[in-house]
């Protein structure tokens, strides 16, 4: 079992092995320490192959002793992996091919001479290589949940200890009463990063206080994450899940509880397994189980695995999932606060939360209220993704825009396109126009305009989006995902729907979207959870902002953005067809033919389309050299 003493002793020795990687004056015993992404994005473009040549290479050239190589998680730049940095020197490889590991091993560990070509290229200057941190995509955040992420091994508890890991459980049991505890959080203003941005502490002091002689307690953490194009948990767990222990035993402690549990969706595999290795090194280590720290608090965490339903992210029918039944939610009050998980009383936070918990301990709640706006303080972890250059994971402090966001973090738009909308929240959010560029990125100010903040999924739509054929696939997802336990969300979001795909097809009315309105407001005052309470959010924001794009699509019968295929077609300009039939050749459908026709007294040769047999794939219009095909 460890004690503080141990805890003091592992901290300071590890803190040297990790000095080189975040720039402390401490001495490792390597010269260097190369770092590979192994979270999920990177290792299915074969991070693990890098590492293994990486560490064969550096063997067979007697470099073992000097280097080492550190399986690390995410560094948010998802696009550019897999990533290799080497440190101190913080020289960052993008896209590493395994062919590449001898080179760089000769030229860059041997020779000394980074290999510039393999280097991220906004790392190169004139004047050499520039560190990480002055880059666009990272000069701008502020890593605080994802503090460790990119920076420990996750597979090793002792790296994580090195960062302070476990001292915020130690000084909660050691100096601090429960009521202290739960005080520090509500001061922070820190409020549940899962979507609906609660009061964590408001939520830990009902859990605690409501039911005060209570039996059993437990704490929960959602891990299930099922927001289309969300990967924020899940980074946190492939890159430092030590972190949601430590922060769930504090939790426990605070409400009076022993057992936590953790639900994290089976498609997660290497965040299961981080998990179970980080809860076996836990145990052993005595971070959890009986008498932590010496003291008289026991406390100890288990998983379940969730099978992908997106209903599963209502804190209710999370629970009666993990009680082995249908994930189904239940009428609120009474709150799982004061019947939660197996009718006892239950806190249930998600894994970027919990991620807050340790920091806040030890920093104070004025350190993390110094952070973000008056309403919404520290930072908020966003997955950007969609019509951008740099896909990745980004931590800001809120309150930065929009705009910073996409055009300065992201990279801006490929292929010099417009900005047209940002979907936040996921199918429980909505779309930030481009009138609303400039929008400070907080709770408040998102459900201002009608979008939210959900879990931090924030896709970006270009002028090539057709809004309301967005609406419709969110609005697809929440029909596929509704359990069907209450009406208003198992039929009312399947009428909403046959309303989009009804417009979408060209055969829709202005009285339509009177009634999807209508449909839309029911659905938000009448559904028994949040999935279908927020289910018409994409709409109704598309609604506001879009509603011309509706309008064209049921007086024009057009798609202004050419993508609802039943609204468009595909025509030869005859000018500029020289009718070589490279379209022919590409088209499935056999729709392309020679046609002749007299120009000027002239006859020349040209290619059309016959509109009947085209299926409007588009094939044509991409491999024309000439510009002669256009959607209209």
């Amino acid at each position: 079992m460890k004690t503080l003493q141990d805890l003091a002793e592992i901290r300071e020795k590890m803190r040297k092995e990790v000095a080189l990687r975040t720039g402390e004056d401490a001495a490792s015993k390597y010269d260097k320490q190369v770092l590979v992404c192994g979270g999920t994005g990177c290792t299915s473009s074969n991070s693990m192959k890098v590492i293994e040549k990486l560490e064969a290479e550096l063997s067979a050239n007697g470099l073992t002793d000097k280097i080492q190589v550190v399986k690390t998680g995410c560094f948010g730049l998802c696009a550019l992996g897999p990533i290799m940095i080497v440190y101190p020197e913080g020289t960052f490889y993008s896209k590493v091919n395994v062919d590449e590991i001898p080179r760089i091993v000769k030229e860059h560990f041997i020779d000394g001479n980074p290999v510039k070509e393999f280097l991220y290229e906004e790392t190169v200057t004139d004047n050499g290589i520039k560190p990480l941190q002055e880059t666009a995509f990272y000069k701008k955040q502020l890593r605080l949940a994802l503090r460790n992420c990119g920076v420990i091994d996750p597979e090793n508890i002792d790296e994580y200890i090195g960062r302070q890991g476990y001292e915020a459980l130690g000084k909660v049991l050691t100096t601090m009463k429960p009521e202290d505890v739960i005080q520090s959080i509500l001061d922070s203003g820190l409020r549940g990063r899962g979507g609906g941005g609660f009061p964590t502490g408001m939520k830990w002091k009902l859990a605690r206080n409501i039911v005060p002689n209570a039996d059993m307690k437990y704490v929960c953490c959602n891990a299930d994450e099922g927001d289309p194009g969300a990967f924020m948990d899940r980074s946190i767990l492939e890159g430092d899940p030590h972190v949601v222990l430590e922060a769930m035993s504090i939790a426990g402690y605070a409400i009076g509880a022993k057992q936590g549990y953790i639900y994290v969706r089976a498609e997660y595999p290497i965040a299961v397994n981080r998990l179970r290795i980080a809860i076996d090194q836990a145990r052993k280590a005595g971070m959890l189980g009986q008498n932590i720290f010496g003291t008289d608090f026991s406390f100890d965490i288990d998983l379940r695995l969730g099978a992908g339903a997106f209903v599963c992210g209502e804190e209710t029918a999370l629970m009666t999932s993990i009680e082995g039944n249908r994930g189904e939610p239940r009428p609120r009050p009474p709150f799982p606060a004061e019947k939660g998980l197996f009718q006892k009383p239950t806190i249930l936070n998600n894994v970027e939360t919990y991620a807050n918990i340790p920091q806040i301990i030890l920093n104070g709640a004025d350190w993390f209220t110094s952070l973000g706006t008056e309403k919404s303080k520290g930072t908020k972890v966003f997955a950007v993704g969609g019509k951008i250059n740099n896909t990745g994971l980004v931590e800001v402090p809120m309150g930065t825009t929009l705009r910073e966001v996409v055009e300065e973090i992201g990279g801006g738009i490929p292929n010099g396109k417009k900005f047209k909308a940002a979907q936040t929240g996921g199918p429980s959010g909505g779309c930030i126009p481009a009138e609303h560029f400039d929008v400070k990125i907080d709770y408040d100010n998102l459900i201002a305009i009608g979008s939210m903040m959900g879990s931090g999924g924030l896709i970006v739509l270009d002028e090539d989006n057709c809004m309301v054929d967005i609406a419709k696939f969110f609005l697809q997802f929440t029909v596929d995902e509704s359990c069907g336990k209450c009406t208003p969300c198992r039929i009312g979001t399947k009428r909403m729907y046959e309303i989009l795909e009804k417009i979408t097809n060209g055969n829709g009315t202005m009285e339509d979207l009177d009634k999807l309105e209508e449909l839309c407001n029911y659905i938000k005052a009448n559904s028994l959870c949040g999935l279908g309470q927020t289910a018409p959010n994409p709409v109704l924001s598309t609604l506001r902002y879009f509603r011309d794009e509706y309008i064209a699509h049921i007086v024009d019968k057009k798609c202004p953005a050419g993508v609802c295929k039943s609204l468009l077609h595909f025509e030869i300009d005859k000018d500029k067809c020289i009718g070589c039939g490279m379209c022919a050749k590409q088209c499935p459908a056999s729709a392309i033919d020679r046609t002749d026709y007299t120009a000027e007294g002239h006859k020349l040769a040209s290619m059309a389309i016959d509109t009947a047999k085209c299926v409007k794939c588009g094939a044509c219009m991409s491999k024309c050299k000439f510009g002669a095909i256009s959607k209209k």
